[in-house]
């Protein structure tokens, strides 16, 4: 799972915990650059925004999702129209938390919602508020594994990606190429284009 590499984070530290001039820290191991160029409020914010994800304790998409009033059932605990129905309303959820999901047509909603239920929700992210302009991204496909990256090229590459791919990776067993067995993505909630539901319109 990555954050949206835009996006900004708001945060209650201080200006002065940053020294005029550094270009470079390492968050949690990890070495973040800055232009010289970049404009001093511009570099100001980011270093804020840096710092506030530092200082955030930790915890789970899982939790937060609890903590807002959203059940989360085992999905073997139902049949599958209530787990349709739960399934759309935890891809509702996420979304009014800036959180959205992607790739997901090679899995049916019980699929779905078991591996949201039972792993990608519980992995541990940073608790910091994301405004309109911020989002958290899950790519149910980024992690990189064998079995993920089968399925990419089986089911989501285009040819020009899949050529590419044997031509640098001529080793690789490409396997062949399927439709996606489920039309889910494309009515998923996306980052630059929600907005929270009117309440005066759900009510009527």
């Amino acid at each position: 799972m990555n954050d949206d590499g835009d996006e900004e984070y708001k945060g209650e530290a201080q200006a002065d915990e940053f020294v005029p001039g550094d270009e470079e820290i390492e968050p949690e191991g990890e070495l973040l650059w800055m232009s010289e160029e970049c404009p001093p409020e511009t570099a100001a914010q980011f270093w804020l925004s840096v710092a506030a994800y530092e200082q955030a304790p930790w915890t789970t998409h899982f939790q937060e999702l609890v903590d807002v009033g959203v059940e989360l059932p085992a999905p073997e605990s139902m049949d599958d129209r209530q787990l349709a129905a739960k399934l759309s309303e935890v891809i509702d959820a996420l979304a009014r938390m800036r959180v959205f999901l992607s790739q997901t047509d090679h899995l049916s909603d019980r699929e779905l919602y078991a591996l949201l239920w039972g792993d990608t929700l519980r992995e541990p992210v940073k608790n910091v508020p994301l405004d309109e302009s911020s989002a958290w991204h899950i790519d149910l496909l980024s992690g990189g594994g064998e079995e993920e990256t089968r399925l990419y090229l089986k089911h989501y590459a285009d040819e020009e990606t899949r050529r590419r791919w044997l031509a640098d990776f001529p080793d690789d067993e490409m396997p062949p190429h399927e439709e996606l067995p489920y039309d889910r993505d494309r009515r998923l909630p996306q980052a630059h284009s929600w907005t929270e539901p009117d309440e005066s319109d759900e009510l009527m």
